[in-house]
């Protein structure tokens, strides 16, 4: 008898990655207009929004979802994040420099994984691949001019942040949007079999 798995808890973490993704977005548009207000709380708000996207991730990682791409790399990737909030957030008035070499370094590698995602998109035949491309591209070029830190401001530094969560939540929507497929009477990968054993009659 074939067994249909239960798309409720990819459908919960597909809606809190885009959820995720989303307040990632604002939270960069905030910086970006207001960062001379933004620099006291910056540490304590990245930390937290860390801390809470590296525990989607690693959820995306264990939700199994049909084409196996959005998610693949997230375990390492969630993993660290929340290592990175969780040191933020111990010394949040001292974390600028740290945060934009860290930040910048992750949001490198996660463009660079993303490139490998949308390659095996395409591999897939799913017609928006090039999107989450050009949108890794994006985002990892944002997370080098991040992690090189240009100015010693900290109002502009502020403004780099904001454009780097910009891009990172951009390229995590798109990638939600376009390569996680939630379909209805998914079968699970291991196909179980339930049959009965007849005794033979000599």
């Amino acid at each position: 008898m074939r067994k249909v798995r239960a798309t409720g808890p990819l459908r919960a973490v597909k809606t809190g990655y885009i959820a995720v993704s989303v307040l990632f977005c604002v939270l960069g548009v905030v910086l970006f207009i207001m960062a001379e207000r933004c620099v006291p709380w910056i540490g304590r708000a990245l930390g937290i929004g860390m801390v809470v996207c590296g525990i989607i991730k690693v959820g995306g990682y264990f939700s199994k979802d049909l084409f196996r791409l959005a998610f693949q790399y997230d375990l390492a990737f969630g993993l660290l994040l929340i290592l990175i909030g969780v040191i933020v957030l111990i010394n949040p008035d001292h974390a600028m420099n740290f945060l934009c070499l860290v930040l910048g370094i992750s949001i490198m590698a996660d463009a660079l994984l993303k490139l490998q995602t949308a390659l095996d998109a395409k591999k897939f035949g799913l017609p928006s691949w090039w999107l989450i491309l050009v949108l890794a591209v994006v985002a990892g070029a944002v997370g080098a001019v991040v992690a090189f830190r240009p100015t010693k401001s900290a109002q502009i530094l502020t403004v780099l942040l904001g454009v780097s969560m910009l891009s990172e939540g951009v390229l995590n929507l798109g990638v939600a949007l376009c390569a996680v497929k939630i379909i209805r009477h998914q079968r699970p990968d291991v196909i179980e079999c339930e049959y009965e054993v007849k005794e033979r009659k000599d």
